[in-house]
Formats: C-alpha cells, structure tokens, sequence
C-alpha cells in the first residue's frame, strides 16, 4: 500500500510503510564486511557511506515521487515550477533554469516539454536572444506547485524519517560534501 493512501501512515519511514518487506540484516553492514574480508579495509567505511547514502536517496526519492504521483509531476519538473514561483516574475531563460537546478540542459527541455503539455508553463522566444526561450509559470502551474508544496511539506519534509538533531548533522554532513565536490 502506498504510503499516501494509507490513512494509518504516521511518518515512519519502515519496510510496511515503504511497501517491501524487512530484511533480516543490514546488506550494507554485510557488504562492508565483504571489503574487510577481501582486503579492501580502508574502503569499506567510504563504501558503506556511498550505499548508504545512494540507498537512502533512492527511498527518500520513493517518497517524493509517490507524494506528487497524483498531482501528475515528478520531482524534476517540481524543482522546474518552484524555481519559476520563486523568481521574481514567475518566468526564467532555460538556461538558467539548467545552471540552478545544475543539471544539463536536455533534462531541463524535457522537463519543460513535458509541464507545456500539461499546461503548467508557457514556453516563448526571448525578446533579446532568438536562440534562447524564456519558461513562463501558468496559473495551472501555480496551483499545482502550491498543492505539491503542500503535500511534500506534510507528507516528507516535516516527517524526514529522522528527528531533528539528524536532519541538522545529515544537511551539515552533506553540505561539507558538496561543497568538497565543488558544487558550490
């Protein structure tokens, strides 16, 4: 059952919420184990963190996506409305939107394509740049984010599947991260 149809879902994130059954034991920890026994020990802790981290993306991902299903948007074309809510005249250059969202710009034309069918935005020429196109927020687009937002906010954000004092240490943690990686 999907955790946002089900109307005893209290905010955990478990196995029965998440709509697979418990392992009996971490495969990560197994994994790390792996490493130590196959001599690659000074590995293990790094690979552990990078599965844990890429599995946890893909659970909080699962979330996200099943918060929004209804709503007809990924969480790709979310970022792409909100972006253009929070811009200060509801529209942006595609490029732009690329160089925020950083990802490449294919994925940002996809995006758009698929929000102008869903008539979400409005895509125009841009008045000084005939090769670029200006993305422009409907009045569709607008209910749709705010309803989104909505969700996401009581659905995943208030209820991260951590207290507090994690959410702080994890945004700190991966801060530290990205920025070590260059992303900002």
């Amino acid at each position: 059952m999907d955790v946002i149809t089900n109307p005893t879902y209290d905010g955990a994130m478990t196995a029965e919420t998440l709509g697979r059954p418990a392992l009996s034991a971490d495969p990560i920890a197994a994994a790390r184990q792996q490493w130590v026994e196959h001599g690659w020990g000074p590995a293990a802790p790094g690979m552990a963190a990078i599965t844990s981290l890429m599995r946890a993306h893909q659970i909080a991902l699962s979330r996200v996506e099943a918060t929004l299903k209804p709503l007809g948007v990924t969480f790709a074309r979310y970022e792409v409305l909100m972006l253009l809510l929070f811009s200060q005249r509801g529209s942006l250059p595609m490029k732009l939107i690329a160089s925020r969202l950083q990802v490449h710009p294919t994925s940002v034309t996809n995006a758009v394509d698929r929000l102008e069918a869903a008539g979400l935005v409005a895509r125009t020429a841009h008045p000084d740049d005939r090769r670029a196109l200006i993305v422009t927020l409907t009045p569709s687009g607008r209910a749709v984010a705010a309803k989104a937002t909505a969700a996401l906010n009581s659905e995943v954000f208030v209820q991260p599947g951590l207290d507090e004092q994690d959410v702080r240490e994890l945004v700190e943690v991966l801060g530290r991260m990205r920025q070590s990686a260059g992303d900002f």
